[in-house]
């Protein structure tokens, strides 16, 4: 729900072990139980073999930017102060490809092949899971 801030995430049966995860610093996507596929967006059956059954992966975290935008027009309240910012796909090193952000939201330094780790940042009281760049340095730049 929106009160013209932060969008909080809905919780269901089908993504409640991504938010606990994220919740408890944790990236984690569906592994299916019939064929072993990895996979983000959760969903209640696989995409690759239809299979109903699951368990939730805890993954590194660790990808690189396969796309991005950098957003400059005003489209929704919460992120109207915000602008410009970013949109980027990361492509996960163990598959799943996530849509979030990359910290700093202005997206400078952004650029395609970009290597990535994850972050757990606050927004309006609920953890949401971003990237910092790794690209030459000892470890990323945290958040704000």
């Amino acid at each position: 729900m929106s009160d013209g801030g932060f969008v909080r995430p809905v919780r269901t049966e089908v993504n409640r072990g991504f938010w606990e995860g994220v919740d408890d610093g944790v990236l984690r996507v569906q592994r299916c139980l019939g064929c072993g596929e990895l996979r983000y967006p959760p969903a209640s059956r696989c995409p690759r073999c239809l299979d109903a059954e699951w368990t939730w992966q805890p993954v590194s975290g660790r990808g690189e930017v396969l796309s991005y935008v950098v957003v400059h027009q005003r489209y929704h309240p919460a992120w109207s102060d915000r602008v410009p910012y970013n949109v980027v796909l990361v492509q996960l090193d163990e598959g799943p490809r996530l849509i979030s952000n990359v910290l700093p939201l202005s997206g400078a330094d952004l650029r395609v092949g970009m290597a990535v780790r994850v972050v757990f940042d606050d927004e309006d009281g609920v953890r949401v899971p971003r990237f910092v760049s790794t690209d030459g340095t000892d470890g990323a730049t945290e958040p704000n």
